[in-house]
């Protein structure tokens, strides 16, 4: 996944190939960065410097892994909503995050009738286990208000992608 910020204008053909390739699926290999430089036509220095330039100029935000959490044996997720004192949420999300079940974590502001504020993603292998580690959270933090919302289905997942009509 490619987190970006680009402007079309200004970018050169070889930059735009380049985020092309960095949007596709990453190559599992020793030399994955010469994978795709040789995708782009270039060597793989000037290919991981042109990278290093999007990121120092603020282009590209992050580079990240996407886990296809079901494929990899996690088939329950929910997202567990919690009502937190204000004055405990950097603490509360500090513990919470740590947690190698919970995938994201973050703050949200409240509305009528919905005072919950911090939100996780927490991923099992099962909705009993997924319980658990809510259960456990609860106990780590002394949060009892809280929901399990439980995916029903789960959607395609696309992210954006910059530049799909070009030629590669």
């Amino acid at each position: 996944m490619c987190n970006s910020n680009f402007s079309e204008t200004s970018l050169s053909e070889i930059d735009k190939k380049i985020v092309q390739v960095l949007q596709e699926d990453f190559p599992l290999s020793e030399e994955p960065y010469k994978i795709l430089a040789e995708k782009v036509g270039i060597d793989e220095d000037e290919f991981i410097q042109r990278v290093k330039n999007f990121v120092n100029e603020n282009k590209i935000r992050k580079l990240g892994a996407v886990l296809q959490h079901r494929t990899a044996g996690f088939k329950s997720n929910a997202l567990c909503v919690w009502n937190v004192p204000p004055e405990n949420l950097s603490e509360i999300a500090e513990i919470m995050s740590a947690h190698s079940a919970v995938s994201h974590c973050y703050d949200r502001n409240t509305a009528p009738n919905w005072n919950y504020n911090l939100y996780t993603m927490i991923h099992a292998k099962s909705r009993a286990e997924c319980d658990a580690i809510i259960n456990e959270l609860s106990k780590l933090t002394g949060i009892t208000d809280f929901q399990a919302l439980y995916s029903k289905k789960e959607w395609k997942k696309t992210s954006m992608k910059y530049f799909a009509d070009d030629a590669k």
